[in-house]
């Protein structure tokens, strides 16, 4: 099998605020993938940074009276931290305010400048002249220039699902002061995106990309690209662009160049060559993966590989997207303790209960993973104590009683030991396709096949007779020769455990092409390799992530509520509510908060866009009945036209579909 040289990188995680379970998510998968191909003996690196720039953490930092570089670096030290004990395998971890970060994005500015790819043009922007600065979407709310929903941000609409300028909105206030803000123009830096547009579309089709996200990107590579704003104006927390006074490079555009950044520290200290990794001219020699979430697919798939052809890089051989975290089936929640940070989770319980349950999730697509906290406790327990270490367990005692801790000579069930060593092809090819879900269905179905193999033969019973001792001993040499396999193939997802049961075995777990089973060999005295998960653990963590009954809002991060309009009853008596019941339900290509739901009014159906993706699987849906305002006018979206709007409560930070009774007919009015 020939070495593969490859470079990986997973998303950059914000340097303003500790890491949570859904990064770990990435860290994780990543971190899997580069385990297994350094098993497998490749040259694999892998390279990930804080991403340190921007409004926000300038803000946070002025908040916290420190300055941003303190700011970040004591987040810097505790995404590290969170990390390391994650078991994350990383080569480095930099930032992007760093001297390599900011010399790389200088001097690819330069060349696609030289390209004819940078225009500049003036626009108009909300401008917060108590701040003095000019205003994010994120940090102007108002009402919704739709359907009149009160607290939205400035580009879309989390109610109706609705997009537009925050010059749309009604009444809009600075997040940041509670002030309306004013209009005010100023000169801004594009890359031309557009000029990019033929490469684009043979990118799209290279294989780099899952099919599902290519086809995304496609769609809208079809609906008209626009030029990409590179800049923002002082005051600004990140680098300066050359020749132009008071502006800076956007964090979209600094904070990918610190994937090269970060391998180019490396590099330098470890004696690699930066080109081979980053050169157009070894694109076929060496390999370049990005991990990121589906939330940031359209800069991976699109700006990124056009920015890099153009300053004559390299492009990425593979992006991999996956879905988000859901806990229990819905949206992390702060008030439910479910939005749970990495440092909190460590606290109550160990990492690779975790790495193991998200591995028996995860598989190739970008389909979100549920993590079930009363399925991870009874999995865990299950598959890893009940099935692979009780492997181990059942059998070391009987190898230091009956043979001194050493293995007996030869293998009890030559069939048995190379239908284990079958399957690691099978594994392999689902660890490298990213099919992990797969690979730990089939490792378990080898436990339960070891663990039959025991119990089949009752070493227990034969041990209670003196003549039967060589026989219990070759019995539970086999046992531990079958757990040995398991572990080889599990070391990619739990590291730490791999360790100690090498240790154990007295032996390595190098996962060759010809693994030979340990023959009158000794191993060391048995230690617990993992106890059992409890629920009372998950429920500490859980009450550990609640904020405390009277932890007052943060301030100044929220608009304030603007106050309801008095309607007449005359007013009221417009609105055309009616009964209707769910007939299909669809997600919304390029839309991550919407479902297309095709509903049934009697006889008649509507199609509606309802944002309520991140609240409620389509497939869950479908059959329900529901409220539909029928006499809304029908509004045009880039995705279609949506014929009315679906009613729902919202309590905090969740969104409740309002169903009337069962037995309401579809069509009927409600009074």
């Amino acid at each position: 099998m020939p070495r593969r040289r490859i470079l990986v990188t997973s998303a950059l995680p914000y340097a303003n605020a500790p890491l949570h379970l859904g990064h770990i998510l990435e860290a994780v998968q990543t971190d899997i993938w580069v385990r297994f191909q350094r098993a497998r003996g490749h040259e694999c690196h892998y390279v990930c940074a804080d991403d340190a720039h921007g409004t926000a953490i300038m803000l946070k930092a002025e908040e916290r009276s420190i300055s941003p570089e303190a700011h970040i670096a004591e987040i810097h030290r505790s995404h590290q931290q969170d990390l390391r004990h994650f078991l994350i395998a990383l080569d480095h971890y930099h930032s992007t305010h760093s001297d390599e970060n900011r010399q790389l994005c200088t001097q690819i500015y330069r060349r696609l400048k030289a390209n004819g790819h940078i225009i500049s043009r003036r626009i108009t922007q909300a401008f917060d002249e108590k701040k003095g600065l000019f205003l994010a979407d994120r940090f102007i709310k108002g009402r919704c220039p739709q359907c009149g929903a009160p607290d939205q941000y400035g580009d879309h609409c989390e109610q109706c699902g609705a997009t537009y300028a925050p010059t749309d909105l009604q009444n809009p206030v600075s997040v940041l002061s509670g002030t309306p803000p004013i209009n005010r123009e100023s000169e801004h830096y594009f890359f031309d995106l557009p000029q990019l547009a033929d490469f684009l579309r043979d990118w799209l089709t290279s294989g780099s990309l899952q099919t599902e996200v290519a086809n995304k990107l496609r769609e809208w590579l079809e609906a008209g690209l626009h030029p990409w704003d590179i800049s923002r104006d002082a005051p600004y927390f990140g680098f300066a662009i050359p020749g132009a006074p008071d502006k800076f490079f956007y964090v979209w555009l600094d904070a990918p160049i610190g994937y090269m950044a970060s391998f180019q520290n490396l590099a330098e200290r470890n004696g690699l060559k930066f080109d081979d990794f980053w050169a157009q001219e070894n694109q076929e020699k060496t390999e370049l993966f990005h991990f990121i979430g589906k939330d940031i697919i359209n800069f991976h798939g699109l700006f990124w590989p056009a920015m890099l052809h153009s300053a004559g890089l390299r492009t990425p051989s593979g992006i991999f997207a996956h879905g988000f975290v859901t806990v229990d089936g819905t949206k992390m929640s702060k008030s439910r303790g479910t939005f749970i940070n990495a440092a909190t989770w460590l606290q109550h319980l160990g990492p690779e209960p975790l790495r193991y349950y998200y591995a028996a999730k995860l598989g190739p697509g970008v389909e979100d993973i549920d993590l079930c906290l009363q399925d991870f406790v009874v999995r865990v327990n299950a598959d890893l104590v009940g099935k692979l270490i009780n492997i181990a367990s059942r059998c070391a005692g009987f190898v230091a009683k009956l043979g001194n801790n050493r293995l007996s000579a030869a293998l009890a069930d030559p069939a048995l030991w190379q239908a284990a060593l079958a399957a690691g092809d099978s594994i392999a090819a689902h660890y490298e396709n990213r099919e992990y879900a797969k690979a730990m269905r089939t490792i378990m179905r080898q436990a339960d096949a070891a663990n039959e193999y025991i119990a089949a033969r009752q070493p227990w019973k034969l041990a209670k007779q003196p003549d039967h001792a060589a026989e219990v001993l070759a019995i539970c040499s086999m046992g531990l020769n079958l757990f040995r396999v398991l572990m080889i193939y599990l070391q990619p997802v739990l590291p730490d455990m791999a360790a100690k049961s090498a240790a154990f075995l007295q032996s390595d777990l190098n996962w060759t092409d010809d693994i030979e089973p340990l023959l009158d060999h000794p191993i060391a005295p048995f230690k617990p390799l993992m106890r059992r998960i409890e629920q009372a653990q998950v429920e500490a963590v859980i009450a550990a992530s609640k904020p405390p009954p009277d932890t007052p809002a943060p301030a100044n991060h929220t608009a304030p509520e603007p106050h309801s309009e008095i309607i007449e009853l005359a007013d009221f008596s417009k609105i055309d509510l009616r009964v209707a019941r769910i007939l299909e339900a669809s997600s919304v290509a390029g839309a991550d908060k919407l479902l297309r739901l095709k509903l049934d009014l009697g006889g008649k159906t509507r199609t509606v866009f309802a944002g309520i993706k991140t609240h409620y699987r389509p497939e869950d849906l479908i059959g329900r009945h529901t409220v539909l305002v029928a006499n809304l006018k029908p509004r045009k979206m880039r995705f279609g036209t949506s014929e009315g709007m679906v009613l729902c409560a919202a309590d905090g930070e969740n969104l409740h579909l309002l169903e009337p009774h069962a037995d309401a007919s579809p069509g009927s009015r409600i009074a």
